[in-house]
């Protein structure tokens, strides 16, 4: 809202945005804002509101995104004849003096082209800073974003009409922070959480990944990129030669009551594409079929849904929205929206069935909040509550991931589990042959829908071809003894540094073990501790980002997860790398290529400089914030000495645990510094216990 200096949101009708800084702008110390506007609706009359703006002598830039396409409906085209050059011919006719471009793509604008438009031309990594120079221009400006929609595009890809770059981004675990810059810089939704024995890291979910590689600005350098990459299939995948059988066809009465399917899920993973097949298998089929697909946000991963009802006859269809408590099946390909209140009220009480996707995909807030999390158990409570027994949930996604190699195929194999479960009123052969008809993978969206089939007659036999790997790995994550975690981290740290540093690091905890001996809650708080002081000692300076970049592990790790013959950059801001910007005041980043790993190994072979004079990083201002945060928890740690019993449960946890939220690099580190130690002086205050010197 206007009120908040971090959002350029507004509240408008079509072609009013911006207007309400005229009203508000006499009566505000604020001299600019900037306001958003697509290229679909400035074609439509956005352009009026620029015009007015431009009459009433207004401080203020208008953001107009040039994407192809009507986002906030769904991704349709732009109607008529619109382009980059037009707009800025006609902005230029309107009287706008100060027009700028940003594009992904400089090498679009040559110089006879840009010398016809008038306008400099920026790539998109100066945003920031053309941003920054447009708030101090004492008029009204237009910034023109020039960039395909990426998920319009990652669409257009699959298809074959467009280039797909040869590119894929990978987040190498080890090195990652968990700090979630990455998604605060790109807002993409291919970014997800991935849970690890040290706590919670990012991913890349290469089937949704729009590739657009806004994510890698993040200010950190577990980003690398892969050029010529194509992700592995999976050991129990297609090419391992599974056949699935011959299953059992249902049978499909001639005569039945109008069935209302609820399709439920994300923009952006084929929800509207599993309505656009049913309606057409019922054509097929003979039958009657009516389809409203509810896209709204569907380009930025909202939720979206489609209303499908089939009939013997066209007369027995009336309305095509399904209303409340109307649906007779739900299809759940995402359990966030299907176990939202809008799509239970439409659920028919008493007989309705749900066949749901139990993958928890994030949605919008993890970009900006990185400990978000979903109760997946609450939502599949909602679920049984509004249905008892008739609900079923499945995670498709990894079946899809496992056996087929792309997760995207999740919804398709849904559709076919609960076809063979009943639930869809039409033959086998018109639901294949609508598939072929929709023209996209078909051979990989024939094997997902008679996957799902498969897996709905005989679930043990899908089950068992899931590659042993996923076992392994759960079972690996369940955990381990209190005794267990303390002897992984000690050996990690003599990797990290030295024994010495390992034999510290015991003593501190069985330190602390003797100190929380008589509390009731201590092998609880032990192992906050043990997890938190390891971190704290083995923070990932220069050296050990080039220690872990040179183990075979890392190189190993790609190739488990991508086949081809791929080059490796890597992305880098520390010592020479960083590049300043004085207008940002933020340092950014430099890509290099696999020549660094030899410097990487040298690099970590010197880890024994570490801490002493001879440490050529000692004195930067990152490794002061770590020795001061490593000094300051070690004060903690002494301080509760002989006072733990005196400690309420909930204030120690705290005390014990506020370097969890010292993450990151750089100036993303030291940011979340100051809210880590925030807390700690939080607790001391609210503590029985007093604060100490340090």
């Amino acid at each position: 809202m206007l009120n908040d200096p971090k959002k350029t949101h507004t509240v408008s009708h079509m072609g009013g945005e911006g207007m309400m800084w005229m009203g508000q702008s006499p009566f505000t110390s604020e001299p600019h804002v900037f306001a958003n506007m697509g290229d679909g609706t400035y074609f439509h009359s956005g352009y009026l509101a620029i015009r007015q703006a431009l009459a009433a002598n207004l401080r203020m830039t208008y953001k107009l995104l040039f994407n192809g396409f009507v986002s906030m409906t769904g991704g349709q085209p732009v109607d008529g004849e619109l382009s980059v050059d037009k707009a800025v011919a006609q902005l230029q006719a309107e009287g706008v003096k100060k027009i700028v471009l940003v594009t992904d793509d400089v090498t679009a604008y040559d110089a006879p082209r840009r010398a016809r438009l008038g306008v400099p031309v920026y790539d998109r990594a100066a945003l920031e800073t053309v941003q920054i120079a447009l708030r101090a221009y004492p008029g009204l400006s237009v910034l023109i974003y020039d960039q395909a929609c990426a998920t319009e595009a990652r669409r257009l890809r699959k298809r074959g009409k467009l280039p797909d770059p040869q590119v894929r981004t990978y987040i190498d675990p080890e090195v990652c922070e968990g700090c979630g810059d990455c998604g605060e810089q790109s807002g993409c939704l291919a970014i997800e959480p991935l849970e690890t024995e040290l706590g919670r890291k990012r991913k890349i979910n290469q089937s949704s990944c729009n590739k657009d590689l806004s994510c890698v600005r993040g200010f950190c350098p577990s980003f690398v990129t892969l050029e010529g990459a194509k992700p592995r299939r999976p050991p129990g995948g297609p090419a391992a030669g599974f056949t699935i059988p011959v299953l059992p066809d249902i049978v499909i009465p001639d005569d039945f009551e109008p069935r209302a399917i609820l399709v439920a899920g994300i923009g952006g993973t084929g929800v509207v594409t599993i309505g656009g097949v049913l309606t057409m298998a019922a054509h097929l089929d003979g039958k009657a079929g009516s389809s409203l697909d509810v896209t709204g946000l569907s380009q930025k991963y909202g939720a979206v849904g489609s209303h499908i009802r089939i009939a013997p006859s066209a007369a027995m269809l009336h309305a095509a929205r399904i209303g409340s408590a109307e649906a007779d099946v739900l299809l759940g390909c995402d359990l966030i929206v299907a176990a939202g209140a809008d799509a239970l009220s439409r659920l028919r009480p008493g007989t309705a069935r749900a066949f749901v996707n139990t993958e928890v995909v994030p949605t919008s807030d993890f970009t900006s909040q990185p400990d978000w999390s979903a109760n997946e158990a609450e939502l599949k409570h909602r679920l049984n509550e509004a249905l008892g027994g008739r609900a079923e949930c499945i995670d498709v996604t990894a079946l899809a991931q496992q056996l087929l190699g792309d997760a995207i195929l999740a919804n398709m194999l849904l559709l076919g589990y609960a076809w063979q479960q009943g639930a869809i009123p039409v033959h086998r052969a018109a639901m294949e042959k609508a598939i072929q008809l929709n023209g996209v993978s078909t051979g990989a969206n024939l094997k997902a829908f008679a996957l799902g089939r498969w897996l709905a007659h005989d679930s043990v036999a899908v089950r068992r071809l899931m590659a042993p790997a996923q076992v392994v790995q759960l079972t690996m994550k369940a955990g381990g003894s209190l005794a267990d975690l303390i002897e992984d981290r000690a050996r990690r740290l003599a990797d990290y540094q030295n024994a010495a540093l390992a034999d510290r690091y015991r003593k501190r905890i069985g330190s602390v073990q003797r100190t929380l001996a008589g509390r009731s809650d201590a092998e609880t708080l032990v192992r906050q501790v043990a997890t938190q002081y390891f971190r704290v000692l083995a923070v990932k300076d220069e050296f050990e980002v080039a220690r872990l970049y040179s183990r075979p592990a890392f190189l190993q790790s790609l190739n488990e997860a991508f086949e081809g013959e791929f080059r490796v950059r890597f992305h880098l801001a520390g010592g020479p790398f960083g590049k300043f910007d004085k207008v940002t005041g933020k340092t950014g980043k430099t890509a290099v290529g696999s020549w660094i790993r030899p410097a990487f190994r040298l690099l970590a072979g010197m880890r024994f400089l570490r801490g002493s004079w001879l440490d050529p990083f000692a004195r930067g201002a990152e490794a002061q914030l770590n020795r001061r945060v490593r000094d300051a928890y070690e004060d903690d740690l002494d301080g509760i000495a002989g006072t733990a019993d005196q400690w309420p449960g909930e204030r120690l946890r705290e005390l014990l645990s506020w370097p969890a939220s010292v993450r990151g690099y750089g100036h993303v580190r030291e940011r979340q510094a100051q809210a880590g130690f925030a807390r700690r002086a939080t607790a001391w205050g609210s503590s029985a216990g007093s604060h100490p010197e340090r």
